[in-house]
């Protein structure tokens, strides 16, 4: 397998067993046993991550398919991941990569370094990268590694995550991340029994501190058919975030068949629609539609005048000045051009 990338973010315990705090499950991991995400050992006391440099994908994409609608609005970047995830999803459309857990998988991936992954992305002549797929966090330090060449060289860096990571991970990561995406995925049953033993009161925590270190933050939600779809779970989600901040961009995204849900039928599209009726009633400024094909625009929340027309993946800015504000009335719209 080459050389292991000795990991960060842990502690040594007694008898060679290591605590890792990375995320907010913080394994206790004894010798020769992996922690949750199945891509950190302890071999010899030590802890290792298994996917440092085992870049699986090097896609380009629209930022707007992260999704990320006020960031940067009609670029691309370049889209890296690895094996392994901290959740475990039952709905999950990246499993077969996020639920890898064999060592000699990951051994079969070519090294990829951090400057290389910079070099590639200048050279496809896109602005900036995005930490995706699969769970950031589960491979923080060849992303913060490559956030710091990136950063360097004027491109941007998006993570795409359940946001789960812990405190200190957020701390690190915060000078060089410059959006992300969190997937808020139900309320605190949904997240017991479907993602598996997780609590929402730490993804909550944390979309509050990413906000707060002035990271540009976009929710996404999958409304998923019978788990997740009353109008009090739309209300508590829209009520959290408008109490962080009601300019917020929120996703709420049509479910499809996947992974262990292909039981289940597709989000009924006037649920979603619902949904974001429900939304903008509990105060919310930017709500949109994920999976659905059709004309979205963003208008300004105060004079309602067009800031970026959009149709799927296609996006051209229109009315968005300086600061990112309504070039029309001057209102705040939150947007990074």
């Amino acid at each position: 397998m080459g050389e292991l990338h000795e990991a960060g973010f842990y502690k040594k315990l007694k008898d060679k067993t290591v605590q890792c705090f990375l995320c907010r499950r913080e394994c206790v991991i004894t010798e020769g046993s992996k922690g949750a995400c199945g891509v950190r050992k302890n071999l010899d006391g030590k802890l290792y991550s298994l996917v440092y440099g085992r870049t699986l994908t090097m896609s380009i994409d629209p930022i707007e398919k992260k999704p990320l609608y006020h960031f940067k609005p009609g670029t691309q970047c370049l889209g890296i991941s690895t094996f392994g995830c901290n959740f475990f999803c039952g709905h999950c459309q990246n499993a077969d990569i996020s639920q890898q857990r064999s060592e000699d998988a990951i051994a079969k991936v070519p090294f990829t370094s951090p400057q290389e992954i910079v070099e590639q992305t200048l050279a496809a002549g896109v602005e900036g990268i995005a930490y995706t797929y699969t769970e950031p966090t589960i491979f923080a330090e060849y992303a913060l590694d490559t956030m710091k060449i990136a950063k360097k060289k004027g491109l941007y860096n998006v993570w795409v995550s359940n946001g789960y990571m812990g405190k200190e991970c957020i701390e690190t990561i915060a000078p060089f991340l410059d959006a992300i995406n969190v997937d808020l995925k139900g309320n605190a049953k949904f997240y017991q029994e479907v993602c598996g033993n997780v609590n929402i009161d730490f993804v909550k925590e944390n979309i509050q501190l990413l906000h707060k270190k002035k990271a540009h933050v976009e929710i996404a939600c999958l409304i998923i058919p019978g788990y997740n779809d009353t109008e009090q779970d739309f209300k508590e989600t829209a009520e959290f975030l408008v109490s962080v901040d009601p300019l917020m961009p929120v996703h709420f995204s049509r479910f499809w068949p996947q992974y262990k849900m292909q039981h289940l039928p597709p989000t009924d599209t006037a649920k979603l629609r619902r949904v974001r009726e429900v939304a903008l009633k509990a105060g919310l400024k930017y709500v949109y539609l994920g999976n659905v094909t059709e004309e979205e625009p963003t208008r300004c929340p105060k004079c309602h005048s067009v800031l970026v027309k959009r149709f799927g993946m296609a996006a051209e800015v229109v009315g968005v000045g300086k600061g990112g504000n309504c070039k029309k009335c001057g209102a705040k719209a939150g947007f990074i051009i």
